[in-house]
């Protein structure tokens, strides 16, 4: 599964998320079972979606036990190195945010390998990026970033829209994965600083 580029970006978006379940679940002060439980949601839990819909199945995660055996390893990783990596106080954010980058660029291309319509492959890659955390967010009774004031899943939709173009301008294909991770990560993090949002809607 790894051996591809593809593959290289969907194990780095696999440890990305499973170190933000990790952290998240650490926080919240699971025992290590818990701690596991939310690293695997949010790592496999957009994928899994994303698969559900376009009737990939069994989904990737079903497989393929590298992915099982990848998000293991790191949650552990996680758990054993916790004194030192609780000194980081922007590192949850950090891999959330890499992992959203690297995990909608999946999704994009996931959609295309089957055919469809541009924007159903940017929904997919929205899907992909961003379910894992809603869903690891319910399960830690934390309202999800994307239901938040937080610009989340359109950081998402904006650099599916880029890689599109960048498909049309017929810039190499391996470079708009790349262009669009990073796009993703930086501006969400630039969002962040700025503490920018969309508006609310008053009622």
């Amino acid at each position: 599964m790894f051996s591809s580029t593809s593959g290289i970006i969907e194990l780095l978006g696999t440890i990305a998320f499973a170190i933000s379940g990790t952290f998240s679940a650490m926080q919240r002060k699971l025992d290590a079972f818990g701690v596991l439980i939310i690293a695997f949601v949010t790592s496999i839990g957009g994928g899994t979606i994303r698969d559900l819909l376009i009737g990939d199945v069994p989904v990737a995660w079903m497989r393929d036990v590298q992915v099982c055996l990848v998000i293991l390893a790191t949650s552990v990783a996680g758990i054993i190195f916790k004194t030192y990596i609780r000194k980081l106080k922007v590192t949850l954010f950090l891999f959330d945010s890499l992992g959203l980058g690297l995990f909608t660029v999946v999704g994009l291309q996931k959609g295309i390998n089957f055919g469809l319509n541009p924007g159903i492959c940017i929904a997919l890659g929205t899907i992909t990026g961003c379910f894992g955390g809603i869903t690891r967010d319910i399960l830690l009774n934390t309202i999800p970033l994307i239901f938040r004031r937080e610009i989340y899943a359109t950081v998402c939709i904006f650099g599916g829209l880029v890689y599109f173009l960048l498909l049309h301008l017929e810039v190499n294909v391996d470079i708009c994965k790349f262009i669009v991770i990073a796009l993703i990560f930086v501006t969400r993090i630039i969002v962040v600083q700025k503490n920018l949002s969309l508006p609310k809607i008053n009622y």
